[in-house]
């Protein structure tokens, strides 16, 4: 836990992200983890992942912008990635952040730039996937997520298990049929708001699994864990749940065995791809996952 609130606190430090992201090392410490600095690394990587039947969920990376004109842009430039991966033939979805889009700026403002991209993408027949940020935006981001599905009914919404509100915000979404990804969580947050132990965290996420395998539409299992991922397939086959009721979702980078077994297997699979120039939040928190992925990139760097 010690390790994991250091990287989670040198995440959150602006002077040294500015000189990780301007730095020759970049490429090294993104190849593992993020698809590149551009759009057409992103869409290059979507592409060999679906020639492997492989599905794809893009997300340009960047929160918590700053001005209505950054919001602005950030509609714009989802708006392109929509259009190459429709005019691709890609079968891939998009994952946005609201703060990208204005949240802390105007909520108004927000909600008109998601509106846009959300249609947009509904037109194109095309899947957004509304990411959660930390606790502080969880109603603001549920209710937007929720209210993006009821006008465009293509929108899912993003829960983590290890918040302790998590079971009355599942039931919620399966009453309003709204579809789920259920990740864990990897923000610090307090203990009356989080769970504190892997072993709640976990006990948590097959929970609110269970429910969303039982009364969810369509939901994204978004786990690395291999006895979760073990508990999944002996709650669906006990309850006779299909494979195509359900998918498992990864991040980029990560358990490349077991997503090529899951399509060997005939399960659905769908990796989180980032890409982009402010990756150093996102490439952070995941080495405050998973200590592995700190030795993976500690190893093939003194290797390098």
């Amino acid at each position: 836990m010690a390790l994991r609130s250091l990287l989670l606190y040198l995440s959150r430090r602006k002077r040294l992200r500015r000189w990780m992201e301007t730095s020759p090392v970049a490429e090294q410490l993104t190849t593992r983890f993020i698809a590149g600095l551009t759009l057409d690394d992103g869409l290059a990587v979507c592409a060999r992942l679906e020639r492997e039947g492989i599905l794809v969920s893009m997300d340009r990376l960047g929160e918590s912008v700053t001005s209505p004109a950054e919001a602005e842009a950030s509609r714009e430039s989802y708006l392109e990635i929509l259009h190459r991966i429709a005019a691709s033939g890609f079968d891939a979805s998009i994952s946005i952040k609201l703060t990208q889009f204005g949240l802390d700026l105007s909520e108004t403002a927000c909600r008109t730039n998601v509106e846009l991209l959300v249609g947009e993408a509904a037109r194109l027949g095309k899947t957004v996937e509304i990411d959660m940020e930390s606790s502080e935006y969880t109603d603001r981001t549920l209710d937007i997520a929720c209210a993006m599905h009821e006008a465009h009914g293509n929108v899912r919404a993003v829960v983590q298990a290890y918040l302790r509100r998590s079971g009355k915000d599942i039931e919620r979404m399966c009453d309003l049929h709204v579809p789920v990804r259920l990740c864990k969580g990897a923000y610090k947050e307090p203990a009356t708001v989080a769970f504190a132990t892997k072993r709640e965290v976990d006990a948590s996420y097959v929970r609110l699994m269970q429910v969303l395998l039982e009364r969810g539409s369509y939901p994204g299992l978004a786990t690395h864990d291999q006895s979760i991922i073990e508990e999944a397939h002996r709650f669906a086959r006990e309850r006779a749940i299909p494979p195509d009721r359900y998918e498992f979702q990864m991040l980029y980078g990560i358990r490349r065995d077991l997503a090529r077994r899951f399509v060997s297997e005939g399960y659905r699979i769908r990796l989180y791809v980032p890409f982009g120039e402010a990756w150093y939040p996102y490439f952070m928190r995941r080495l405050a996952e998973r200590p592995a992925n700190l030795l993976f990139l500690v190893r093939n760097m003194l290797k390098g």
